[in-house]
């Protein structure tokens, strides 16, 4: 597991004002605690915290957390939570918490598919469902694995592949159910057309006939050019 060196100054200033002064320095307010130590407020830089979260272990990255000023006594960290402003997604706030290096602790591992397309039953048009994005691990923190591949070339429609075949490295345990699926390969769904009545159909062309008689109705009663019209009727007589 790759481990990163992280230079942070101890922040004693608390409040929204004072984290919104911290960031506008492109610094991250944070915190650091665990292991018995009273939690300590700090910040880091912006660009060195980006360079952490973008090695290969991402946010499972160990984290070797110096702090100016104030001597640690652990300075082995993990990221323990980023929260993100809602409007900006820019990171507003990190935690890191100390851990031993001989102690287990639990961590999500993203999940990568290798030869999707060879499968054949994406050949066939099926649809693979990566039903778990991440799997929850527990291991020492030198053993986080950076990624959990799953090979899946020879798949076919219908087959699925569940926690206990994901083959962890020793001392790596799988916290899911052994029989919880994490892919699996579906059928093509087919379009489904609803079924027209045999009434319905006929309704159609029943209307349009029907119209049609109406116009042509319409059409012959009007009086054709030089036709005799009718004769005005008589008059009633008045009665005396």
């Amino acid at each position: 597991m790759e481990t990163f060196e992280l230079q942070a100054k101890s922040r004693t200033a608390e409040g929204t004002r004072k984290a919104r002064g911290v960031r506008r320095n492109e610094m991250i307010p944070g915190i650091v605690y665990g292991h018995g130590m009273k939690p300590l407020s700090l910040e880091v830089s912006e660009k060195a915290f980006f360079k952490a979260l973008h090695t290969k272990a991402g946010e499972n990255v160990l984290i070797t957390l110096q702090v100016e000023g104030v001597k640690l006594k652990e300075s082995t960290c993990r990221i323990k939570d980023i929260q993100h402003n809602p409007v900006t997604d820019k990171i507003d706030h990190v935690d890191f918490m100390v851990i031993s290096l001989t102690e287990k602790i639990t961590a999500k591992v993203p999940v990568v598919l290798l030869h999707a397309e060879e499968a054949p039953g994406v050949k066939e048009g099926g649809v693979l469902d990566l039903v778990h994005r991440e799997v929850e691990v527990e291991c020492l923190p030198t053993q986080i694995p950076e990624k959990i591949e799953i090979d899946v070339k020879t798949m076919k429609i219908s087959d699925a592949i569940h926690a206990k075949e994901l083959g962890l490295a020793q001392g790596v345990l799988c916290l899911l159910p052994p029989e919880e699926v994490v892919v699996a390969l579906h059928a093509p769904q087919k379009e489904e057309v609803a079924p027209v009545e045999e009434g319905e159909a006929a309704a159609g062309p029943e209307v349009i006939e029907k119209g049609k008689k109406e116009k042509e109705g319409e059409e012959a009663g009007k009086a054709a050019p030089g036709a005799a019209k009718p004769a005005p009727a008589a008059p009633a007589k008045e009665a005396k």
